[in-house]
């Protein structure tokens, strides 16, 4: 019989007796039991409440994502501003950005919801609804007032306006931006494109072939190509930068883009992550360098001075113009739009031409007062 029975039936064993008062010996048992009780019970409830806490945290919301249409440079630093200076955060938001490698990775990955909010180019998606009827995407913010579309060429190659570009060799990267607008700036400048030799290469190869001679022409946005070409070290005296908005292109650039259901389901989170893009497009333009560190935590092969042009470039003939001086950041203008759609129609044949309000959503952006360019 074990000592602790024998004391519930017959008392202290008689040893016991001799050195231990009953008070203490009866008096640490109990202590011993009830402090045994009392683990066993916190053991039960910590087993119970733990799983419970990481189910909480597994139930915190996902960051919105984020796609951009190109590898980070100068022009996306506002977006990485607003995230690096906590104004996505001040708005209650997480953004994780993710580059693009095509101009239609935003659009595509937008409208599988693999990403809820894009930045890409309005025309491309004009086109790519017209191609997909049900595409969840809707434009909320204009940043590119006017598109950097361009044809970048060399004096030393004979080209030095739209014309001159029959009889030698365009270089149009197959995935760029630019490939669609080129048969309307060919159209619009008079340019027979039987005359003129195209030659499909890859983005990567774009300006060392012009650089090398190996074409004579290039199609890109200007502030990549242009200050690409002259990193490259080709005289800035024989680059020609014909941009397409100086010769007849009323088209718009890259926009904000989101899908249709966070734009139903959490439309404050659409205002909250425009107004903290506009405060990092302000403090890009105020700064470009302070702006571009951003991107050179990021990638230490950028180069500084060249990424600091690239933004001056784009803050010049891109982000303002005379439209967003009076209309504010973000804003469109239907007619000018609806002449854009009308622009494409005329080398793009559209199932359904759509209007301007079916492309872009003004009702995100924040009151005039707040989006002066000032």
């Amino acid at each position: 019989m074990s000592t602790l029975s024998h004391i519930f039936r017959h008392g202290r064993p008689a040893a016991m007796a001799a050195t231990t008062p009953a008070s203490v010996t009866f008096a640490s048992i109990a202590f011993a039991i009830v402090a045994f009780v009392s683990v066993a019970f916190l053991i039960v409830a910590l087993i119970n409440v733990a799983p419970v806490n990481v189910t909480s945290a597994q139930a915190q919301p996902s960051p919105l994502r984020l796609s951009l249409d190109s590898r980070l440079e100068g022009p996306t630093a506002m977006f990485l501003v607003a995230q690096d200076r906590g104004y996505f955060r001040e708005e209650g938001l997480e953004i994780a950005i993710d580059e693009g490698t095509t101009p239609l990775d935003p659009i595509s990955r937008v409208a599988s919801g693999s990403h809820d909010i894009g930045f890409a180019d309005i025309n491309a998606l004009i086109k790519y609804r017209d191609q997909h009827p049900n595409t969840p995407i809707k434009a909320v913010f204009m940043v590119y007032n006017r598109p950097p579309y361009s044809i970048v060429s060399r004096k030393s190659r004979g080209v030095s306006e739209p014309k001159q570009l029959e009889g030698k060799k365009l270089g149009i990267p197959s995935n760029g931006n630019n490939l669609g607008e080129w048969p309307l700036f060919a159209k619009l400048n008079d340019i027979d494109v039987s005359k003129v030799a195209i030659e499909q290469i890859g983005i990567p190869v774009r300006v060392p072939m012009l650089a090398a001679g190996q074409i004579d022409a290039a199609l890109g946005p200007s502030f990549r190509v242009y200050v690409d070409l002259k990193d490259r070290g080709v005289p800035v005296e024989d680059i020609v930068l014909m941009q397409m908005a100086n010769y007849g292109v009323q088209l718009y650039g890259n926009a904000i883009i989101v899908n249709n259901k966070l734009a139903a389901d959490k439309p404050e989170a659409v205002s909250a992550f425009l107004r903290a893009s506009l405060h990092g497009l302000r403090d890009a333009i105020r700064n470009p360098g302070s702006a571009v560190d951003t991107l050179l935590k990021r990638d230490e092969g950028l180069k500084k001075d060249v990424e600091v042009e690239r933004l001056r470039m784009a803050i010049r003939d891109n982000f303002i113009t005379p439209e967003v001086r009076a209309n504010g950041f973000g804003a469109v203008d239907n007619a000018r739009l609806d002449e854009s759609i009308n622009q494409l129609a005329l080398t793009y044949t559209f199932k359904a031409k759509p209007k301007a309000e079916a492309i872009f959503d003004p009702s995100f952006l924040a009151p005039l007062a707040d989006r002066r360019a000032n």
